[in-house]
């Protein structure tokens, strides 16, 4: 077997240095245990999945999101690698640098033909290489390549990868010194800016200086050579120094906008790991005011932090120059921006409280402004503006008032540190002055040269002092960015977990849970089994626990007692990115996003193409009113789908649920918001459907379950009874009331109906 592995895999070579026919198309793999057609982009997809698995890695092939006839950049697959947690880079390397690799590692070279093969061990000595086939057996031995034949079919394109040492970058928590780090990696931009920075501030002594020579020697002694020759180095200098300004400044820009982009990638990821409970307890609005506070953060570092640390530098640079002009004038100088530094910093721990509280306020508002857009069909339906202008004019009065409070408090060390800055900048004159008319100590020129470079330092130190009042804001942002941010996620590891095929088998064995902060349990020792291909109906009164089994088995709480199976499973080892892409899910009300009905159908699919969205439509009933529309399925949908009825969006929803065929289809209450006519085709097209699947339907409306094959009736979080429907009419108490509820118009209509026959008899 090995050996025509071998043979085979030199032939493939063959085919890779000669191809004599076109590559077939790549198609997209989606389930885990899909037979594989050896296509040069799925043997590449295989080679990477090996090389990961060698470290212990399983990664998830829908993970890598591949349109239909796209042939991913090597960027994209270090992207895949990277999300599961490794550390991946393509680069590009000589034969000399591969055959003298160590053989600890598996390198993936990608041929030049899309597909890849795996270099697992080298030979200097004989410059050699092993290589073998990512599709071929794991017994199989691998081929020897020399440079020459190897070159036919490789320019030189390596994936190299490893797990990550220590914590990755998106996995360590929000914090100032995250931001900092994320800073600091910027090193060959911040070396340019530093370099320049010195640049400048060397420049900066010069017209001093020359101003100086033009005070004392040019103007005392008439020299129209001297003034011309240090007009020219003025002038060199000036440019020069705008030069190296607008190249500081576009650095400086540079790093802002890498960073920005960086945090927000950051942020979005980190938002997405957490789970749905998260945004079930926190306001929107609150999350949203808290991910806006990064952007200060961002801008804090980027602007008057790094701008003070480059006038520090122009600081350590000028102040020998100043103590050499005159000692006693530099110490007024620097004892003047002490003594700011102490009085700012003497403010800060009010101030840091002031302006926390100014922070809640803009946090009130924001949620109060989120909840008024996000509800503002029932706002304007219970004509509810005035009291939503009431509580928003509180809140704004509230956050003014805290404003207020903070700028007031924050004016007094303004005000208190401006006489120091005025000796800086002016009395620096008066005394310098005094000190040459007293005991002719300096000259004119140097006194003019001292005031032009004392300004230069009373910058810093000035902004020194604002940067500390700024940082207290920014400690503030930190924490309420944080209190977001540094949430635990839904999973620490998102590719571990397996990745079964499912054939829809649901088994809850003892399962207890109860929602945080809740004292009575949702779910209190529920047990039961169903079989694959099952359609089970889910009734039970408002707070049974119909929805929370639902959530047990998306996977959306973990953290409960017991065992929930698939397929003899145990859910918890199971890969939650595939456990949930394997359910088909409807809700209640379903959200479909700003785009064409083509691509809400497609959502979460990029590899399949209309003809699959067709297909999906048509099994959903929806293809009937797509095909009415002008645009059919390249109707646009705008945000809340107004232009769609409820249940044109349910049969959209389902549709979208159908579009990878799952084995599990949950239906959480997705025709109690129908009326009556919408109903009844949503729940003839789930009669359709349900043929294969295993179906799990919440509903308050018995009609839509009673042809089920099993019904489960509950109460306070536990079974009460599971059968069919004629079996729970007759033994099950809860059933039978609750059936007799919905039906009393019927019963009423066959009294009514026999009264009027006796009558007539």
């Amino acid at each position: 077997m090995a050996g025509g592995a071998a043979r085979e895999w030199g032939d493939r070579m063959e085919r890779v240095e000669n191809p004599q026919a076109e590559p077939e198309e790549p198609r997209v793999p989606y389930e885990q245990g899909e037979a594989l057609p050896r296509t040069p982009l799925e043997i590449r997809i295989l080679a990477v999945l090996a090389a990961a698995r060698f470290y212990g890695y399983e990664l998830d092939r829908n993970d890598m999101r591949i349109a239909k006839g796209e042939s991913p950049p090597p960027a994209a697959y270090v992207k895949w690698l990277q999300g599961a947690g490794m550390w991946a880079r393509a680069t590009s390397v000589r034969w000399r640098q591969l055959v003298s690799m160590s053989d600890a590692r598996p390198v993936v070279l990608m041929l030049d033909d899309g597909s890849a093969a795996l270099m697992v061990r080298t030979d200097p000595a004989r410059n050699l290489v092993w290589l073998k086939d990512p599709a071929a057996t794991f017994e199989a031995d691998p081929v020897p390549v020399d440079e020459l034949r190897l070159s036919q079919a490789w320019s030189g394109m390596v994936l190299l990868l490893r797990p990550e040492r220590g914590v990755a970058q998106d996995d360590q928590p929000f914090s100032v010194q995250w931001v900092v780090n994320l800073v600091l990696r910027e090193k060959k931009l911040l070396r340019d800016i530093i370099i320049g920075s010195v640049t400048m501030a060397f420049l900066t002594i010069f017209p001093p200086l020359i101003i100086m020579t033009v005070v004392d020697r040019v103007v005392t002694h008439h020299s129209w050579s001297t003034l011309s020759l240090v007009a020219l180095l003025l002038v060199a200098a000036t440019l020069y120094e705008a030069i190296i300004g607008w190249s500081r400044r576009q650095q400086i820009l540079y790093v802002a906008t890498r960073l920005d982009a960086k945090i927000g990638i950051y942020l979005f990821r980190r938002l997405l790991n957490l789970p749905i409970d998260f945004f079930e307890r926190k306001p929107i609005g609150e999350i949203m005011h808290a991910v806006g506070e990064t952007s200060k953060i961002k801008n804090f570092l980027t602007g008057r932090m790094l701008a003070t640390i480059l006038d520090l530098i122009t600081l350590v640079v000028i102040l020998p120059v100043l103590v050499i002009l005159n000692p006693w004038l530099t110490l007024v100088v620097i004892g003047c921006g002490v003594c700011i530094v102490i009085i700012i910093a003497s403010f800060m721990p009010g101030y840091r409280r002031l302006y926390g509280k100014y922070i809640e306020s803009e946090i009130a508002k924001s949620v109060t402004m989120n909840e008024t857009l996000h509800g503002i069909r029932t706002v304007k339906s219970l004509a509810m503006e005035p009291v939503q202008k009431d509580e928003w004019d509180k809140r704004t009065a509230a956050s003014g008032e805290a404003n207020l409070a903070a700028q007031q408090y924050a004016n007094w060390p303004a005000t208190l540190v401006q006489p120091f800055e005025a000796i800086m900048s002016r009395f620096v004159t008066l005394i310098g002055a005094a000190m040459i008319l007293s005991n002719g100590n300096g000259s004119v020129g140097t006194l003019f040269a001292f005031m032009m470079l004392g300004g230069r330092v009373a910058q810093p130190l000035v902004s020194l002092s604002k940067l500390i009042e700024d940082a207290e804001e920014q400690r503030t942002a930190v924490a309420y960015a944080s209190s977001v941010l540094n949430s635990r996620p839904e999973t620490t590891n998102p590719s571990a977990g397996v990745r079964p095929r499912f054939e829809g088998a649901i088994s809850f064995n003892k399962v207890e849970f109860a929602y945080p902060g809740s004292r009575t349990k949702a779910l209190d020792g529920v047990t039961f089994e169903v079989p694959a291909g099952t359609m089970l109906g889910l009734v039970g009164r408002s707070g049974s626990g119909k929805s929370t089994i639902t959530r047990l088995l998306q996977g959306i709480n973990r953290e409960y007692e017991g065992f929930v199976k698939i397929d003899g499973m145990d859910l918890r080892e199971i890969n939650l990115a595939h456990l949930r892409r394997s359910f088909g899910v409807v809700l209640q009300d379903n959200f479909l996003f700003r785009g064409t009905i083509r691509e809400n159908i497609l959502a979460g699919r990029p590899g399949l193409t209309l003809s699959d969205a067709v297909r999906a439509a048509r099994l959903a009933g929806a293809e009937e009113f797509i095909e009415r529309m002008p645009l059919g399925y390249e109707t646009y949908v705008e945000e809340g789908s107004p232009n769609l009825s409820g249940g044109q969006r349910q049969r959209l929803a389902i549709a979208r649920a159908l579009i990878h065929d799952p084995r599990i289809l949950i239906l959480d209450e997705a025709t109690s918001a129908l009326d009556p006519e919408s109903e009844a085709l949503v729940n003839a097209i789930i009669k359709r459907i349900a043929h294969g699947r295993t179906m799990v339907i919440v509903s308050h409306r018995l009609s839509s379950i009673m042809d089920c094959h099993q019904i489960m009736v509950m109460d306070r979080g536990k079974v009460v009874d599971l059968g069919t429907h004629d079996e729970l009419v007759q033994r099950c108490a809860i059933y039978r009331h609750l059936w007799s509820q919905q039906n009393r118009h019927i019963d009423a209509a066959a009294l009514e109906a026999g009264n009027t026959l006796l009558e007539g008899n």
